[in-house]
């Protein structure tokens, strides 16, 4: 079992827990809708190519309401199973599915949390730590290149990860866990922004997506 098999199969027994109609961090999404993304996305890539091909939007919703209607059983098998022989993402399993198992299992974690309020995340091994540390160095870079501050996102330890964007210095406080969150606008995050305080509302309310 890698990683990324770990926690597909936590995020999986979460799912269960909690039911398919359970919030998420996702705005507008429930647990089922998570779960319809996380299956298209590894099984088919034809729906899934409608994010960079507005055309296929229609298939794309055609695809999703056939997923949305399966049985929630049937469902959690599906996303358990993981990609397919079939699907490029069944050899790259370990490498590109890691961070999005854990972004979507906390998605799923904090759903109905207050966005503003502190939250106490739960605590990842050493090694999870580490390895999240090269999607956060590649994604980050993405996330945050059009920041309107220069973010530099170090760990508590005084180790910095990523240093991207233009403008006035702000530093991210934080686990790689909560760091790799925030880079992908989720909220509530267990971090520490420090700067100006023109340079950090603009920072917040900047889009963190790719």
């Amino acid at each position: 079992m890698s990683l990324a098999r770990d926690e597909r199969a936590a995020l999986v027994a979460t799912l269960r827990s909690v039911g398919p109609d359970a919030p998420t961090m996702c705005e507008g999404w429930t647990a089922r809708d998570l779960a319809v993304h996380l299956a298209i996305r590894e099984r088919r890539l034809d729906a899934a190519a409608a994010m960079v091909l507005p055309p296929l939007a229609g298939h794309a919703r055609s695809v999703e309401a056939s997923y949305a209607a399966k049985p929630w059983p049937v469902l959690m098998r599906t996303v358990l199973d993981g990609p397919p022989w079939y699907s490029p993402f069944r050899p790259l399993d370990a490498v590109v599915n890691l961070a999005e198992m854990f972004v979507h299992h906390e998605d799923l974690l904090r759903g109905g949390a207050d966005r503003n309020g502190p939250f106490l995340p739960r605590k990842l091994s050493p090694e999870m730590n580490r390895a999240l540390e090269t999607p956060l160095s590649v994604m980050g870079r993405l996330t945050l290149a059009k920041s309107p501050a220069r973010v530099t996102l170090g760990s508590p330890d005084g180790r910095e990860l990523l240093t991207v964007g233009r403008g006035e210095a702000v530093t991210v406080t934080g686990t790689v866990g909560e760091l790799l969150l925030f880079a992908f606008g989720r909220a509530p995050v267990d971090v520490t922004v420090t700067g100006s305080d023109s340079a950090v509302g603009a920072l917040l309310k900047s889009e963190r997506s790719i």
